[in-house]
C-alpha cells in the first residue's frame, strides 16, 4: 500500500514566510513606538494580528509553523535585547527601564529573571564589572 503525500503549494509557503517577516517588522516598529512614547501599552499577539488584518490564531500557527517557535518568543527576545542594552548603557535606573518598556518595576524584574536567570540589577553589575577590565 502506498502512502499519500501532500505537498504544500509554493504560494501558501510564500504567504507563510511573508506573514512571519511582516510580524517581525511589526515587532520592531511597535517597540520603536514604545521607546519613543508614541504608544503607551505593549502589544499582545491579537494587536499584531489586528494590525496585519489576520486572525490571531492564524498568526500564531503560521509563526510556529515557519520558525518552530511561538510568536511571543520573538517579541520577548527583542524586549530582552533592548533591556540589556539599556542596562549596559547605565544611564537610567532599572525602574526607568521598566517604565520605558511598559512594565511596573517588580514585573520587569520577574520578566527579566525568567529569561536571564538573574535580576536586571545583577545583570548590570556583572556587565559593568566584566567591562571595567577592557
Amino acid at each position: 500500500m502506498m502512502e499519500a503525500t501532500f505537498t504544500v503549494p509554493k504560494k501558501i509557503l510564500a504567504r507563510q514566510h511573508e506573514i512571519t517577516a511582516d510580524y517581525l517588522k511589526a515587532i520592531d516598529k511597535h517597540l520603536e513606538d514604545v521607546l519613543n512614547n508614541r504608544v503607551l501599552d505593549m502589544y499582545e499577539i491579537r494587536d499584531f494580528a489586528d494590525e496585519m488584518h489576520i486572525h490571531p490564531t492564524h498568526l500564531s500557527n503560521t509563526i510556529k509553523l515557519t520558525t518552530g517557535k511561538h510568536p511571543c518568543f520573538f517579541f520577548e527576545e527583542k524586549i530582552m535585547g533592548i533591556a540589556k542594552t539599556m542596562l549596559q548603557e547605565n544611564k537610567v535606573s532599572v525602574a526607568e527601564i521598566a517604565n520605558r518598556l511598559t512594565f511596573d518595576p517588580s514585573n520587569f524584574t520577574k520578566f527579566f529573571k525568567r529569561f536571564e536567570g538573574i535580576t536586571p540589577k545583577q545583570y548590570r553589575e556583572q556587565w559593568l564589572v566584566r567591562n571595567l577590565d577592557l
